[in-house]
């Protein structure tokens, strides 16, 4: 089994695959594996199946101490540059390309961060929350001294929050939106310090020459049009963009896969059995590459789909793996609960459905 992807999802996957005697290499273009998890010092929530009071950075060593002792070869600075027929695939590991083949793929290759363009959005001092997560949380680096958060889903929200504990000040969270889109418990931590919440705001424009040296925010109507007269400017010398994420799905794609268009999981997204099979037999997906969720789902993806894998492979017999896949959908339906998750749950619903269309 090749997994193209070393965060949650493909973890989970690999781990499950090779608990049941799958041989599994992992490919990952970073230096570090364990994707989001390593960014996130927040506890899970939910509940012990979904490592509830774990935080994510002590998941993802769990996983990665797991994962040497059953023998996963992962590979790290590995870039996966296309997959082709028979299951081939062209890494570039380094300096060097190699031609490899798995019986059975997975991509877990995650998402990207969507911008928005404004005047002055390209000044240094405008980046992405899950940037501003990495500098502070990898690299130890406070990204600015007063910022402006823009998105006040659960990425924007919790986010605020870890930029106050690296000493920031977050002078406001504005949101398009007319109400807060993140959970509430994540909302409330920034809120009782005191950090403003601007709803049905957008921002207007990120001021300076060389850098960030404030912006203006511009209250937007219900067509979401802005409202002359209502701007209000902040002295900042950071913007994060925390508008949502883009599965990213261009392998599989390339690979020939079907792909839909569903904007409730954040874009195009490959078309998927329950299985986490995707139109091409042996090509496995799980995590936000096939359609955007949180942490805890794409480690159920990836644990149904490195089960799947296993069965499909011999190492593991039908009743075996149903009753272990069946485990894993009933832990998902308790995370789906919620008008968001619904929503999500009936879009990969729709996704199942179109693999029988």
């Amino acid at each position: 089994m090749v997994c193209v992807g070393a965060g949650p999802a493909g973890l989970a996957a690999a781990l499950e695959a090779a608990k049941n005697g799958v041989e599994v290499v992992v490919y990952d273009e970073n230096d570090r594996p364990g994707g989001q998890l390593f960014k996130q010092i927040h506890k899970f929530f939910g509940s012990k199946e979904h490592r509830a009071m774990e935080r994510g950075f002590n998941i993802g060593n769990s996983f990665l101490n797991e994962a040497r002792e059953l023998g996963v070869d992962v590979s790290l600075n590995s870039v996966v540059l296309g997959i082709y027929e028979n299951g081939t695939l062209n890494v570039m590991i380094k300096d060097r390309i190699e031609h490899v083949r798995g019986e059975k793929i997975l991509v877990a290759t995650g998402a990207s961060e969507n911008m928005i363009p404004f005047p002055g959005w390209t000044l240094p001092g405008v980046i992405g929350a899950g940037a501003a997560q990495t500098m502070a949380n990898i690299h130890g680096i406070r990204p600015g001294d007063n910022i402006l958060m823009v998105g006040s889903g659960n990425v924007g929200v919790i986010v605020s929050y870890q930029m106050l504990q690296a000493g920031s000040k977050v002078v406001a969270v504005i949101d398009a939106a007319p109400k807060i889109g993140g959970y509430a418990v994540h909302a409330a931590k920034i809120a009782r310090v005191g950090v403003p919440f601007y709803t049905s705001h957008t921002i207007k424009e990120a001021h300076g020459k060389d850098r960030v040296e404030g912006a203006t925010i511009i209250e937007v109507d219900k067509n979401w049009k802005p409202i002359p007269g209502t701007e209000k400017r902040f002295d900042v010398d950071t913007v994060c963009i925390a508008v949502g994420l883009n599965p990213m799905s261009q392998l599989l794609g390339m690979a020939g896969c079907k792909m839909i268009y569903v904007p409730n999981l954040g874009g195009r997204v490959p078309a998927h059995d329950v299985n986490q099979e995707t139109s091409i037999k042996g090509m496995y997906v799980a995590g936000d590459v096939s359609g955007i969720e949180e942490a805890s789902t794409a480690i159920i993806e990836g644990r149904i789909a490195g089960l799947a894998i296993a069965h499909r492979l011999g190492y593991l017999d039908e009743p075996g793996f149903l009753q272990q896949r069946d485990v894993q959908l009933k832990n998902m339906v308790g995370l789906r609960s919620g008008s968001h998750g619904e929503a999500r749950g009936k879009a990969k619903e729709y996704l199942n459905a179109m693999m029988k269309g």
